[in-house]
């Protein structure tokens, strides 16, 4: 038997150090492709949608691009970090070097800690939506109930999670070969959706035709600052997963280019897919609170479940099927994240040597990838048996951890780079003020959404002792980390006293 090996922290001359990751297995194209998927545009949209609407209304076009600016803007920083420093720890890597290895630390277990969360929920959606497809081929509406049953539905959750991770254990190849076929489909079902939804409201057929406004574009209009932070929060979460194409660094052609530039492509064609899909939506359903008004609570859980049937008649079966594909790929693909994380922190003594393992035979890392997977199968039957709007309440939480970590990561670009930012319009713009206000503009919806997210209203409505149930998966995740964090600074302190990884900035060279 052959036994994975650690690769060990020998340092190049920007102070990183390869992990023995299979170099230009992924180009442009493949880490787009994964990218997308990872987003998993199909899942997001039947997920985040309904709440969305049920805080900002017909505004939701606005609370798009709303959450696309701060994405674009951190993407930007990302990209300019990448080409500088690229390494598969990414948040962890560029943290540690521009403010240290605790702030670095946290960096990191945020990044670990948002994945491990939609992890599970992508896999809850994968099941409910296999129950649904079952129900609709033996035209048995029973079947689709069976995801009720909670030891069932917890069992068929724990087989996905299990596919995903060998399927990501075989390495980038095999995952690039997986997603392909799947992103294509649920593209393609998307934009039948869109324009069967405009073909009705046409038709006079729609449910509730409303003609769109260029009111809905105006992010003023929104009723309270509350409720638009808590829009902007899921909106961040519908675009997030771009940054999957960064912790590829090592495993892409051209590493200090090609990530940052899938990074960039990726964000731009998903806010196109998701403008047109809301915009057919909200024409085609309204935002009324009855029916298959896209503001009716029981329509949120899942808003594509309600509407496929009505815009797409007989073919409805195609979008339970691209949801199905949608969240199952995407749950392969965002393995690609916390594990290469994990790798990292583990390579550089962050966490313990066994995450720093990389398989033989399939130059992946492998320990970190089923140990991401463990945590993702606990998490779901934890929260599964907390509350049955674990859905609702993980997304929402989500948007949290999304905030915390793409800020600290965002503002680590400003300050590595302060030597220079203001050498040049492209440093000023890229360097400095893109990442400065998009990190800003997160961790300010981070706060404000934790805030708010105490109530026990918030969400669903779920609360331990008072506290919302929202508000206990984001922050006491964060908890979390920080008792990790001291507790692996006893166990490794040579991390944490920047013996491994140390707190550098670029120097500018005119």
């Amino acid at each position: 038997m052959t036994i994975p090996k650690i690769a060990p922290v020998a340092t190049s001359d920007r102070g990183l150090s390869e992990k023995g990751l299979k170099a230009g297995s992924v180009g442009l194209i493949g880490a787009v492709v994964i990218g997308i998927s990872c987003i998993a545009p199909a899942y997001t949209l039947t997920a985040a949608l309904g709440p969305t609407v049920s805080e900002v209304g017909v505004h939701l076009p606005a609370i798009f691009l709303v959450g696309f600016i701060p994405m674009l803007l951190v993407a930007l920083g990302y990209r300019e970090l990448n080409n500088a420093m690229p390494d598969a720890g990414t948040s962890f890597t560029w943290a540690t070097r521009a403010f240290g290895p605790w702030l670095g630390w946290m960096g990191g277990w945020g990044l670990i800690a948002a994945t491990i969360i939609v992890l599970s929920n992508l896999a809850a959606v994968a099941v409910d939506f296999f129950f649904l497809m079952l129900a609709q081929i033996f035209a048995n509406p029973s079947l689709a109930d069976l995801t009720r049953v909670l030891p069932l539905n917890i069992a068929t959750t724990l087989v996905f999670i299990a596919g995903a991770c060998w399927i990501s254990y075989r390495g980038m190849e095999t995952t690039k070969a997986f997603q392909y076929i799947l992103v294509a489909f649920q593209l393609l079902v998307l934009g039948w959706f869109a324009i069967a939804a405009f073909a009705h409201v046409a038709n006079g057929t729609a449910f509730d035709a409303t003609a769109i406004s260029a009111d809905w574009f105006n992010p003023f209009a929104v009723g309270s600052f509350s409720a638009f932070a808590a829009g902007v929060s899921l909106s961040i979460f519908i675009f997030w997963g771009w940054d999957v194409t960064l912790t590829m660094n090592e495993e892409t052609k051209n590493p200090e280019k090609t990530p940052g530039r899938a990074a960039t492509v990726t964000v731009v064609v998903i806010m196109v897919i998701y403008m047109v899909v809301s915009l057919a939506t909200l024409s085609f359903a309204g935002i009324g609170t009855t029916g298959l008004g896209a503001g009716n609570p029981a329509n949120q859980g899942s808003i594509f479940a309600v509407l496929a049937g009505p815009v797409m008649g007989p073919f409805a079966i195609l979008m339970s099927l691209a949801i199905l594909s949608s969240s199952a790929a995407s749950l392969q693909s965002t393995f690609v994240s916390p594990a290469r994380t994990l790798l990292s922190m583990g390579h550089y003594r962050a966490l313990p040597k066994s995450f720093g393992r990389i398989s033989p035979a399939h130059k992946s890392p492998g320990y970190a990838t089923v140990a991401a997977a463990v945590a993702a199968a606990g998490f779901y039957v934890i929260t599964r048996s907390l509350s049955e709007n674990a859905l609702w309440d993980t997304i929402t939480a989500l948007g949290m951890m999304i905030c915390f970590y793409y800020g600290i990561t965002a503002l680590a670009c400003v300050w590595y780079f302060r030597a220079e930012a203001f050498h040049g319009v492209r440093n000023f713009l890229c360097k400095f003020l893109a990442p400065l206000l998009g990190g800003v503009i997160l961790l300010v919806m981070f706060f404000k959404t934790a805030y708010d997210s105490m109530d026990p209203s918030y969400g669903s409505g779920s609360n331990i002792g008072g506290l919302g149930l929202v508000f206990i998966l984001g922050c006491g995740v964060i908890l979390l980390g920080v008792v990790l964090m001291f507790f692996m600074y006893k166990r490794h302190p040579e991390f944490f006293r920047g013996e491994v990884l140390s707190r550098t900035s670029q120097v500018y060279n005119p």
